[in-house]
């Protein structure tokens, strides 16, 4: 893939091949990386060595791994982190936030919608079919009102640049949307590591993130409930982000529990304590539908709540996200959001997606089985890189097998164009050089909608790779939003 041109955020220019350090000059950097080139320019390679092996140091002690699953090696990981901050203007910034806020917004109505009056089903704008034959669809939730319509309280949107101001959508995460604890460990070790790097430039901050995102809780609590109790609900330590878990349970000052410290009394959700049941009224839960009630969904789940379902339908305790969530969170679902806009907002999108082909249908299909050495092609509900077929970077045995795996289920795939991800300066073992990336800024709705100004940041830190996941050798990097010069410190 070296032929290609990738559009580096710190030149402008083209970014494949190219190594940058010192001996660029002021003219060839653009202007929201000056700070970054002249930092650059003044550390020794002894003393980057240095400050990234203090760097690996510092997670360790923090305990921030990942959870790699279907290894033979040890599957405790630690996530991979490049000391060189990516960075954004506060006007790139502005074109995300409003983008991320409007995508955020028509989808909360849509799952409103699809549970109640669908609307958007009886005009013909979203198949029936696509929405009620989904897995992730739960008849359980039909006429269910939950507090302010909000289904999605906390939303993960993946985007990827191409260009100057050319950001596309490349999927939405609204299940168990992961990864905020390592934008906020990244900039909390860059701070310890720079802190005059960031005395000297205008960043903002990411670090009120963990209290905004309690408020938001709270602000969803059942009706009549003054002073609400929130708790984090983990499937355990062997979830592969339990580091997470632990983290913002740990921020936000509540409770982390799992599905046997709780449990259901007269529509109200209880934890066990030392002194006694403590009523929980909103439940941040961290395992997916299937396992969250043995009364309603999988008999056999451990890790759940029985009964949780009836609380939650009598209006007793409130789930962030909501059950019924993952109908949207779908890479089939995910081609009719820019639909979704114009129908509940009446507008554009301001965020484009990736050209996107369904499988389930048969031009599709029959574009895609003929193009598939061009293609990046993905499981509708895929997650962390893992069954993709990235076709440019696949050999001819390995194309021939994912073909009779769509030619089973087509309906199970999507397909998309293999985009010019941008670049970014990154440290390598050959020294600085760009590297892809892509970013998930985090939206949290209740009454009202947010974006924290960063986001995570990953990096595919192998030569030519396309693929950012830290289950497929990605790593991270701080997200830096510079402050326009009027703005409010």
């Amino acid at each position: 893939m070296s032929d290609k041109r990738f559009f580096d955020e710190m030149t402008g220019n083209d970014g494949a091949g190219k190594r940058i350090g010192a001996a660029y000059t002021e003219a060839e950097v653009r202007d929201a990386y000056g700070a970054v080139r002249s930092w650059l320019d003044s550390l020794s390679t002894r003393l980057i060595n240095a400050k990234r092996k203090e760097a690996e140091t510092l997670f360790r002690r923090m305990g921030i791994t990942f959870l790699v699953y279907g290894t033979d090696e040890s599957t405790e990981r630690l996530i991979p982190f490049d000391i060189i901050p990516r960075v954004l203007t506060a006007s790139e910034w502005a074109l995300i936030e409003r983008g991320c806020l409007q995508r955020v917004q028509a989808i909360n109505a849509f799952l409103t919608d699809i549970y109640h009056d669908q609307e958007i089903v009886k005009a013909g704008h979203v198949p029936g079919p696509q929405v009620f034959a989904n897995s992730r669809y739960r008849p359980e939730m039909i006429g269910i009102d939950v507090p302010g319509n909000t289904y999605a309280h906390i939303t993960g949107i993946d985007l990827v640049r191409t260009g100057e101001s050319e950001f596309y959508v490349l999927e939405d995460n609204l299940r168990n949307p992961s990864g905020v604890s390592y934008m906020l460990e990244n900039r909390e070790v860059m701070m310890r590591l720079f802190p005059d790097l960031f005395s000297g430039n205008r960043i903002a901050p990411v670090m009120d993130y963990p209290t905004r995102l309690l408020r938001n809780l709270q602000a969803v609590a059942p009706a009549g409930v003054e002073r609400p109790t929130v708790a984090l609900l983990t499937p355990g330590i062997y979830n592969s982000a339990y580091f997470e878990h632990v983290f913002l349970a740990d921020e936000m000052g509540i409770e982390l529990v799992e599905g046997k410290d709780l449990f259901v009394k007269g529509d109200r959700v209880f934890m066990h304590t030392t002194h006694g049941p403590v009523r929980v009224d909103v439940i941040y839960r961290r395992i997916d539908d299937d396992y969250l009630d043995p009364l309603a969904f999988l008999p056999d789940s451990m890790l759940g709540v029985p009964g949780l379902l009836s609380a939650y339908r009598a209006g007793g305790v409130t789930l962030a996200n909501a059950i019924g969530t993952g109908v949207a969170d779908d890479k089939a679902m995910y081609t009719y959001v820019p639909e979704m806009i114009r129908f509940y907002l009446g507008e554009e999108p301001i965020l484009s997606n990736v050209p996107t082909w369904s499988l389930g249908k048969a031009d599709d299909r029959a574009y895609v089985l003929d193009h598939l050495a061009e293609l990046v092609v993905k499981e509708v509900g895929g997650a962390g890189g893992y069954g993709m077929l990235v076709g440019p970077a696949a050999t001819a045995e390995e194309i021939a097998a994912y073909r009779l795996r769509i030619l089973d289920d087509p309906a199970n795939f999507i397909a998309q164009p293999t985009l010019s991800l941008s670049t970014c300066p990154t440290f390598t073992d050959a020294g600085i050089a760009p590297r892809h990336v892509d970013l998930r800024p985090f939206v949290l709705s209740g009454t009202s909608q947010t974006v924290v100004p960063g986001g995570l940041t990953r990096v595919a830190l192998n030569e030519g790779s396309l693929v950012v996941n830290s289950s497929q050798g990605g790593g991270t990097k701080d997200t830096w939003v510079m402050r326009d010069q009027g703005a409010t410190p």
